[in-house]
């Protein structure tokens, strides 16, 4: 790079001309704070293109000459390089002048600049033409060696020369390759870089189109489908309508017409048989009715014997009853006679209280048996007649409400019948919480009678909600059980969902969730299992009356030998009472006797003759019994056997009613069936009534109702869906598929122009790494030929290059100095001194500015010496007396005389006194050589 040999300024803050000779290699500017050492530099700066130092600018200098115009020229040194090329070819002189002409037009400032051969004066340069702009201009210095990176450090900040070794690694490294590296490897780096990523972008681009064109595709082709899908729909209607349909229904009248007319023929030969069977079941009720005729009339006749030997029987009764009492009384009176004397009054008054109440007690103990022996009676009539099973009072007094109320109704136990006696258990023990559940007949009386509930507070449920009972599961305990009447459906469920198991052990192998029963009573359900325990009694079926009566019966013993045991106590306990209280009344015993002597010898003397008389009236009301009673059973069994015969003489005239009422109608619609068959096959085809064909048709649609249901679905379907009905859909998704094609095909087209571009990026990245590896390795050898220089130790490893982009943009530079032998310490980890900091920001700065091409230079350091002690002032020195670049360095006048040392040329500048309108020019000292 060039060096700067001379320096004239016009106007250009409050100096008004001067011309300064800089041909020198350190140059040291000094003089107090705000005597012009940064103004100066400024100016070389705006000369140079360069940014001023601070907020400043060009124009805050021009503006405080209060002049229209400013200048500032610099002969400059164009010596050539090593390589033979000067820096401002095609300028061949030895020297040349820079100018820049800084005017004020239309209130604003404009900068001019020029490059000329040789050393022209200010006044020549104003007659010339050749005045470029700021741009222009930057590229001939680049040219020239002042290239932007090196622009860049030049227009360090006042102070910021010795912070370059703050900078971070990363930093650092995009410094030095700016200065160093070759900028057309860069640039095509990124060029490179960026063209893959415009080819990445487009190749997105064109994805992100081809994916909108083939979802553009994929619904027409959707709408094609929709398109077919509906024309398929609609020619399947119609086929249905005009085919399918009256074919089906042809087929099924036909079939219909034959069954019908097979169904007529059977109901012709029925009635005939019911005619046949109705007179002769006639017949036979006639027999029978005979029969019953002569059974009255033997009844009657045994009813009149039975009156007579009855009539007789109580006659015998009553005698032998009142000779008994009789010779009873004559007893009582000698039994009296033989008390009398000495008997105790108070005694025989105590033994006739005591006998009172036991004769009260015995009474009311008769009176109970009594009432239990005539109430277990009329249940056994009940149980014999089949008339219902037992009944609680509270269900029994309620049930006659709602019979008060005209409630039809039944219980639940009057309409069950268990079918296997081995499992009454089982189902007594489920049923066991229902038996008394009351069945309404009428549904329509369920709120009366609910209300009826609620006012008694019956306890049982009242179930209004009855049907016919499913068919029963197989191995259920539904399949033991009879209804003879409707039944609520949840009993059914119930019954329907136990299993029946003989064992524990048999229900090992069914699935967990059944529910079952054993015989026993032991149940299982999704709580758990458990006995519900073996009934006491039973309440349902036959087996369940048949205990009944037997326990009835057995009941009605007891009571009627307990009866027994107990009326000769009570009789003999009156008889006591009555002697007492005849012995209290008087001792009158022996009149009685002898008035009534005769009467009581005639009674012991007729009392045989009266009991056999009354044995033999027994014995003929016994028999009248048995044989009326025999007859009564003959004639229940002709009532029984009429009231078949009837029945079976109404079903049969109910099944002709109904044959006759079904016929005419059934005869009608048959004739209508025909016509209408005729008028389908009115036109067939020969082939729609194939057989055939018929056959599957009905597989597929089942029946003509089937392709009927089918059509209207079809229909509806048509109606109510969102169709596509135009045919042009199909052109338009053909289309669109080929356009779909073309467009992949162009997106793999641009995959490879990717993959291309990402080749070449790989390739300019990999010469990029390769120029930035060897500006490294160049840099390396500046720093540590300055730090051989300066006598400090330099190590620069190369920083780790990946071959990606991420890698690079991470990539940094670690420079490690070692001062005095005392360890390395790196740029900026607060280890160094002050003056370690200078001399390590020095050494970075003059590193940049080494180019064996363009060997020279010029750097501006502001106030170097600011932080040095007197030994490290002579350091730095003794550093820049050993580089061959040019310094111009500034320092106020306060520093040791030691800054002054190294320096060949002393600018000394001066502050502008009060009142002066120009400031003193700039005083120049030079070293004696």
């Amino acid at each position: 790079m060039f060096h700067i040999k001379q320096l004239e300024l016009v106007h250009w803050d409050y100096w008004r001309r001067f011309s300064l000779p800089l041909d020198a290699q350190i140059i040291t500017i000094v003089g107090p704070n705000g005597s012009g050492k940064t103004t100066l530099l400024d100016a070389l700066r705006t000369l140079f293109a360069l940014r001023c130092s601070g907020k400043r600018d060009f124009r805050r200098y021009v503006r405080r000459a209060d002049r229209s115009f400013a200048w500032i020229r610099a002969v400059v040194a164009n010596q050539p390089g090593n390589t033979g090329r000067r820096p401002f070819f095609p300028c061949l002189a030895d020297q040349v002048t820079l100018a820049c002409r800084i005017r004020r037009a239309g209130g604003e400032w404009t900068r001019d600049y020029t490059i000329v051969d040789g050393d022209v004066d200010i006044e020549a340069l104003e007659q010339a033409e050749d005045w470029v702009g700021l741009r222009d201009y930057q590229s001939r210095l680049a040219w020239g060696g002042l290239t932007p990176a090196i622009a860049k450090v030049l227009a360090l900040e006042q102070g910021d020369t010795d912070k370059l070794c703050e900078y971070s690694p990363r930093a650092l490294l995009e410094l030095v390759f700016d200065v160093f590296g070759d900028k057309e490897v860069l640039d095509n780096y990124q060029a490179a870089r960026e063209e893959q990523r415009n080819a990445e972008r487009e190749l997105d681009d064109l994805g992100l189109d081809l994916d909108r064109l083939r979802a553009q595709a994929e619904a027409r082709r959707l709408e094609a489908d929709n398109y077919l899908q509906w024309k398929q729909i609609a020619d399947e209607a119609q086929a249905l309508e005009a085919e399918i349909v009256p074919r089906l229904e042809a087929a099924e009248l036909a079939r219909d017409i034959a069954d019908e007319r097979e169904r007529l023929a059977s109901e012709r030969s029925e009635r005939s048989a019911r005619l046949a069977a109705r007179r002769e079941a006639l017949t036979r009720l006639e027999t029978v009715q005979g029969e019953q005729a002569a059974a009255e009339a033997e009844r009657a006749v045994l009813a009149a014997t039975s009156s007579e030997a009855e009539a007789r029987h109580l006659a015998a009764h009553d005698r032998v009853r009142d000779l008994d009492r009789l010779l009873h009384e004559r007893d009582a009176l000698r039994a009296q006679l033989a008390a009398e004397h000495g008997a105790d009054a108070v005694a025989l008054e105590a033994e006739h209280e005591a006998l009172e109440a036991e004769l009260g007690r015995l009474r009311a103990a008769e009176r109970d048996y009594v009432t239990r022996f005539e109430d277990k009676t009329q249940s056994l009539r009940n149980a014999r007649s089949r008339s219902g099973p037992p009944s609680d009072p509270e269900v029994a007094r309620f049930r006659a409400l709602l019979a008060d109320e005209g409630i039809a109704h039944c219980g639940l136990a009057e309409i069950v019948e268990v079918t296997d006696p081995l499992w009454q258990t089982a189902v007594e023990a489920v049923l066991r919480p229902y038996r008394h559940i009351v069945l309404l007949e009428r549904e329509s009386d369920r709120h009366t009678a609910w209300a009826l509930g609620e006012r008694e507070r019956f306890r049982h449920f009242l179930v209004p909600e009855r049907e016919e009972a499913p068919p029963a599961r197989a191995q259920s305990l539904a399949e033991v059980v009879r209804f003879s009447a409707p039944v609520p459906r949840w009993l059914a469920d119930l019954l329907n969902r136990i299993r029946r198991v003989d064992s524990v052990e048999a229900a090992r192998s069914l699935e967990r969730d059944i529910e079952w029963i054993t015989r026993d009573a032991y149940h299982r359900e999704r709580r758990g299992a458990r006995h519900l325990g073996r009934p006491a009694d039973f309440h349902f079926g036959e087996l369940a009356r048949q205990a009944r009566i037997a326990q009835l019966e057995d009941e009605i013993r007891k009571l009627d030998s307990e009866l027994l045991a107990l009326r000769p106590q009570v009789t003999q306990t009156a008889d006591r009472l009555t002697a007492l209280r005849q012995r209290l009344l008087g001792l009158q015993s022996a009149q009685l006797l002898a008035a009534k002597a005769s009467q009581y010898a005639q009674a012991e003397t007729e009392l045989p003759e009266a009991r056999k008389t009354l044995a033999d009236a027994s014995a003929e009301r016994d028999s009248a019994r048995a044989a009326a009673e025999a007859l009564s059973g003959r004639l229940s069994g002709i009532a029984i056997e009429i009231d078949r015969r009837k029945r079976e003489l109404n079903g049969h005239d109910a099944r002709l009613a109904e044959l006759e009422r079904e016929t005419g109608p059934r005869r009608h619609t048959q004739a209508q069936r025909i016509t209408r068959l005729r008028a389908l096959r009115r036109g067939m085809p020969a082939h729609w009534r194939d057989p055939s064909e018929i056959a599957l048709l009905a597989e597929r649609y089942e029946s003509a109702a089937g392709a009927r249901r089918e059509r209207d679905r079809l229909r509806t379907r048509l109606s109510e869906g969102d169709w596509i009905t135009d045919a042009s859909v199909l052109t338009l998704a053909e289309r669109l598929k080929a356009d779909v094609t073309k467009r992949e095909q162009d997106y793999r087209d641009r995959q490879g122009y990717c993959a291309t571009a990402r080749r070449l990026t790989e390739e300019a990245r990999n010469a990029y790494i390769a120029k930035l590896r060897a500006t490294v390795r160049q840099y390396g050898k500046n720093l540590k030929a300055l730090g051989d220089l300066a006598g400090v130790g330099v190590d620069c490893p190369p920083p780790a290059l990946g071959h990606d982009d991420v890698s690079l943009a991470q990539a940094g530079l670690e420079v490690r100095f070692d001062f005095d032998r005392k360890g390395a310490v790196g740029l900026n980890d607060g280890e160094a001194s002050g003056g370690q900091q200078v001399m390590k920001s020095l050494i970075l700065l003059i590193a940049l500015l080494m180019d064996e091409a363009r060997p020279g230079g010029f750097v501006f350091i502001d106030e170097p010496f600011a932080h040095l002690d007197v030994a490290n002032i002579d350091r730095v020195g003794t550093f820049l007396r050993a580089t061959r670049a040019q310094y111009l360095i500034t320092t106020p006048v306060t520093h040791n005389a030691n800054v002054f040392e190294p320096s060949q040329l002393t600018l000394v500048t001066r502050k502008k006194k009060p009142g002066d309108e120009w400031a003193p020019t700039i005083g120049v000292l030079a070293r004696a050589s």
